[in-house]
């Protein structure tokens, strides 16, 4: 609990709100006024019978609770306003990054296609480079536009009728070259008569793609092993993830699903990552009817899972 307190007042901090705007700190005050307001009007009552003077002290007490509660209201507003100009910021600057982004990568493969003879080995490379990091970029412009989206309610899921089985074979796929450059053997176990459900593939896709690209990096250097699988749970299909990895420590675990968490033993290793995708897939999940979770152990490993209704039609 104080550790949220304190939260919540670097929060304030960092929206430029003085203590006396901060709502917590206000919400504490108020609760000290109202503790001592009751002592006082016993004392008052117990000493003197006079409802004036009681009358007068309620009247006095209710007067400074309802200004710290404007205040708290001020507060809030001051708190919001703040998150909307960062996220108009942040989704104007996404939207003006992605158009370059997109010209320099198709830049890149025009150079880089099999019609181009020109250029030499050395100078391929840096093409490649500029290539990979050019996608890395457009790929946080997108997540970037996606919290956007998620923050203002306006994540939209074009709802097609898909089999996740056949979608989680395209992932595992083009995810087995990674997975071999980092010492993991991919496992995909797919359980027949799985059952379709009604959701946008690409979305889900990115989801499963997640799921197994953090398995991938962050399971044991000496021999990886990372198991997928899919089976039907009570109208629900089930997609697990689960690694042999290094496993979330308890203490950080309730912060899994939040922007741009990213755990003190996964910082040390150094793996690229912006810590946008989980808070992702968990908007993505629950818009498209389903659930989201983890069960993990530290130095043992994670089961990441997600599940989503059977489609009637």
């Amino acid at each position: 609990m104080i550790r949220d307190i304190v939260r919540s007042f670097r929060e304030c901090k960092e929206n430029g709100l003085s203590l006396w705007q901060c709502p917590s700190f206000l919400f504490i005050v108020m609760g000290l006024i109202n503790i001592c307001s009751m002592m006082g009007v016993y004392v008052v009552v117990s000493k003197y019978d006079v409802p004036e003077i009681v009358v007068l002290s309620v009247c006095s007490v209710s007067a400074i609770i309802f200004s710290i509660g404007l205040s708290i209201i001020h507060g809030f507003e001051q708190v919001s306003k703040a998150n909307k100009i960062k996220s108009e910021f942040v989704s104007i600057a996404s939207h003006q990054l992605k158009a370059p982004l997109s010209g320099m990568r198709w830049a890149s493969d025009i150079l880089l296609s099999d019609r181009n003879k020109c250029l030499n080995e050395k100078q391929n490379g840096y093409l490649r480079d500029i290539q990979e990091n050019t996608t890395r970029m457009i790929r946080l412009v997108n997540d970037l536009l996606d919290v956007s989206r998620i923050e203002n309610g306006k994540m939209d899921i074009r709802e097609n009728i898909i089999d996740v089985g056949k979608e989680a074979e395209g992932v595992v796929r083009e995810l087995n070259s990674f997975a071999l450059a980092h010492n993991a053997e991919l496992i995909l176990n797919v359980e027949d008569d799985l059952g379709l459900v009604s959701t946008e593939s690409s979305r889900i896709r990115m989801v499963m793609q997640n799921f197994i690209d953090n398995a991938i990096k962050y399971t044991k250097k000496e021999k990886g092993e990372v198991r997928i699988s899919l089976k039907n749970e009570d109208d629900f299909v089930m997609f697990i993830v689960e690694d042999n990895g290094f496993g979330i420590p308890k203490k950080e675990q309730k912060r899994v699903f939040d922007k741009f968490f990213r755990g003190d033993n996964v910082a040390k290793r150094q793996t690229i990552g912006t810590g946008l995708g989980l808070f992702i897939a968990k908007a993505l999940i629950e818009s498209s009817g389903g659930e989201i979770g983890f069960d993990s152990k530290q130095g043992k490993g994670s089961k990441f899972w997600f599940k989503l209704p059977i489609s009637k039609k």
